[in-house]
């Protein structure tokens, strides 16, 4: 977990990749998107994919930044296992409260520092965003991080607040840090807005009472329709998925299930039956069928082919037949 409480003054943080101060895509109305680092997923097609891992301390970054973002921060003590829940995306990364330098902490695929190996620090206020970091990066990560408490979150999207609905939380996967969100939530919601989750759902929300009672809405990823393709997709098991999907339908707490469609990767036409028998019981859940784009993925996935606006059409005819009462193409 992002508890940092085996280190003196350990406190409770997350390692935040970007805030969007408006968008019209993630969920209802005008939102802020916040997007945490890691996840425990490896979609073939992701698209954002410098999100996955946390950064491992290799270094290429350091040379290659021409702002002089990057830097090297020395060697630090190894730091303990994460929380079993949440070390599929690596150890957290440790800040400096106040500043705005973060400093990223080398870990195995265990969620495990390695001890002596030298740490990257990202310094927020020279940074010019030009992604060259990411770019040469050959582990799928971003030392572009800053790991803040959900006060110190709080503070930076709460100028947003007389112009949006409400906060959703993304990705990489934000429900690896449950704990987090469920104080930041706490926040958002004490100023009078709402706050949505976008998942991809592989965490488990049953039983996550305290949680659930501050999130307004989930959105889930609905991958793929059967076990086959959703483990050849994503490398993670299906049943999780749907689990959480008839959850928090369940509760009222699910706004859309989203489905990326890509030709001939996966079986598109037995994922929307899937997720429509699914929602079809729940008239207020939409079900979001998004076009594959090339942009921003691996280079080896590049030169897959976008759906065609027929079989997207024709998704959508399923879904309705199935009794979604609203189906949205992007």
């Amino acid at each position: 977990m992002s508890r940092r409480a085996d280190q003196p003054g350990g406190v409770l943080t997350a390692p935040v990749n970007k805030i969007i101060p408006f968008s019209a895509v993630d969920g209802f109305g005008n939102r802020t998107a916040v997007f945490l680092q890691g996840c425990n997923q490896n979609c073939l097609y992701c698209h954002n994919p410098e999100t996955i891992h946390l950064c491992v301390g290799c270094g290429t970054c350091v040379d290659a930044c021409p702002a002089g973002a990057l830097s090297w921060a020395g060697e630090e003590p190894a730091v303990g296992a994460a929380d079993a829940g949440c070390t599929a995306a690596g150890d957290s990364v440790i800040s400096s409260a106040g500043s705005g330098v973060s400093v990223a902490s080398p870990s195995d695929v265990s969620g495990t520092s390695s001890a002596g190996v030298r740490r990257v620090a990202y310094d927020f206020d020279r940074c010019v965003n030009c992604d060259t970091c990411i770019k040469v990066c050959p582990n799928d990560a971003s030392p572009k991080i800053r790991n803040l408490t959900p006060e110190e979150l709080f503070d930076q999207v709460k100028p947003f607040f007389p112009f949006i609905d409400g906060i959703t939380t993304s990705g990489g996967e934000c429900g690896l840090y449950l704990e987090f969100l469920t104080e930041f939530y706490r926040l958002v919601k004490g100023a009078g807005k709402t706050t949505y989750m976008d998942t991809n759902g592989q965490i488990s929300l049953a039983g996550r009472e305290e949680f659930l009672a501050v999130t307004d809405k989930t959105m889930i990823d609905l991958k793929a329709g059967t076990d086959e393709d959703h483990r050849r997709l994503t490398g993670r098991d299906l049943g999780p998925v749907t689990d959480n999907i008839r959850l928090t339908a369940e509760l009222g707490k699910l706004y859309e299930i989203r489905t990326v469609v890509v030709p001939d990767v996966a079986d598109s036409r037995k994922t929307v039956e899937l997720g429509a028998s699914l929602i079809a019981p729940y008239p207020e859940v939409r079900y979001k069928l998004i076009k594959f784009r090339k942009y921003g993925v691996r280079e080896n996935f590049s030169q897959t082919p976008e759906p065609s606006d027929e079989l997207m059409e024709s998704l959508r005819e399923i879904a309705w037949k199935k009794g979604v009462k609203e189906v949205v193409i992007t």
